[in-house]
């Protein structure tokens, strides 16, 4: 792969003090968690559409993350993160107009007594939560089913779908043209997450990464999962975000029918 390089880049580009070639090809960004210099994201961005699989920041934990319309960076993802065919992912969305394009979006509510799920989702979000919504049929096969171009498929039903409240991560979303594919950040072989951007470079470029946007190190702190697919939206994983009025937790079992068990995706 073909990275940026100081004679193609624009002239406020070239200052190379923001970016290191570590060993190898991956390429290191690192952006005031303020976003007082996202321009230096440019070159990420290119990347990204032409097909890299890289880590950028989020409001809870770093994400691997890769263009959702790219069917080899997928596969990529899968194959740098060890992630099995059949486990979900998530996708990182710049607004809701992304979630109504790519899910089936949330309840609006009857008129007729009937909770309007989407008004309150709209005080969450922006926010660490995770919400699993039905896919819709604008999200590409490559996502809405598992496995490689030689494997078996599966169709996948559900998808996990975050708008993380993060400047770094939302200056990336809105120059892509569709939302990014998204697993958060462990150490390999271990279920922990990695929380220091310059460790998560050197212990993720021998596995093929590209690029590594730095935003300062974060909490162990992940997104809440909400399933929205049953008769009730359930907490799956207690995280950063709090329980709302609405929510009922997994356990809570008298208050709410389950229609089955729904894996956890992959997200930060």
């Amino acid at each position: 792969m073909v990275h940026p390089s100081s004679n193609t880049l624009p002239l406020h580009l070239a200052f190379i003090t923001f970016l290191r070639m570590l060993e190898g090809d991956l390429l290191y960004v690192e952006v005031d968690p303020l976003g007082s210099d996202i321009w230096k994201l440019e070159p990420v961005v290119q990347l990204l559409k032409e097909g890299a699989v890289g880590v950028i920041p989020t409001d809870t934990v770093y994400a691997i993350v890769c263009d959702l319309k790219s069917h080899s960076a997928i596969e990529r993802l899968r194959r740098i993160k060890n992630i099995e065919a059949s486990k979900p992912l998530s996708i990182l969305c710049h607004s809701f107009r992304d979630i109504d394009t790519y899910t089936m979006g949330f309840p609006r509510g009857s008129g007729q007594g009937q909770t309007n799920i989407f008004r309150a989702v709209k005080h969450c979000l922006p926010g660490p939560y995770t919400f699993i919504l039905p896919a819709s049929k604008e999200l590409p096969k490559q996502c809405t089913r598992y496995g490689t171009a030689t494997a078996k498929y599966a169709p996948r039903k559900n998808v996990g779908v975050r708008m993380p409240n993060d400047v770094i991560c939302q200056a990336v979303l809105e120059k892509m043209d569709a939302p990014l594919i998204s697993t958060s950040v462990k150490w390999p072989k271990e279920d922990q997450w990695m929380l220091d951007p310059v460790v998560i470079a050197d212990t993720y470029e021998p596995e093929g990464l590209d690029f590594v946007v730095g935003g300062g190190i974060r909490v162990a702190d992940p997104s809440t999962v909400v399933d929205m697919t049953g008769s009730a939206p359930t907490i799956l994983r207690q995280g950063k975000g709090q329980k709302q009025d609405w929510m009922v937790v997994k356990d809570e079992k008298d208050s709410v029918i389950l229609e089955g068990e729904l894996p956890i995706p992959h997200t930060a």
